[in-house]
């Protein structure tokens, strides 16, 4: 009975339609890299954009936890982008470089053309929830 909440079978023949419930679903805690900028293309809504920095650290192999050992860390980096109106305004007007930040949306693969005509691939978080965390990193822009 749980499964049938989840799927849905219209029928067995050759047109048969499956809705399936899926996921796509990131959560980022880590700070801003740049000040967030506020594009439009085309004629379409605004989006404001920033990037995010997450690390991760750990001690190598032959480190043992009572000895020290050498630690070490990745940093990884987010391209965020804002589209609802709300959050969009207020992540342009008060977050700066810096800020440590939580990030809940999804991940979104999409390709664009460089300024060489070259075709790039792009990973981007669409974010639908910002958590601001750190009052250092605010600011209000003039």
């Amino acid at each position: 009975q749980v499964l049938r909440q989840f799927v849905r079978h219209e029928s067995d023949t050759v047109g048969s339609l499956v809705l399936e419930r899926s996921m796509n679903r990131v959560q980022l805690l880590g700070r801003v890299g740049q000040d967030p900028i506020m594009r439009q293309v085309d004629g379409k809504n605004p989006v404001t954009i920033f990037s995010l920095a997450t690390n991760e650290m750990w001690r190598t192999a032959e480190s043992d936890v009572t000895q020290g050992g050498d630690i070490s860390q990745k940093t990884t980096w987010h391209r965020i982008s804002v589209f609802r109106p709300g959050l969009r305004d207020v992540t342009y007007q008060y977050v700066k470089k810096g800020a440590r930040l939580y990030v809940e949306g999804k991940i979104d693969y999409g390709e664009y053309t460089d300024k060489n005509n070259v075709r790039r691939q792009a990973t981007t978080i669409i974010a639908d929830n910002v958590i601001f965390l750190s009052d250092g990193g605010m600011k209000e822009k003039v």
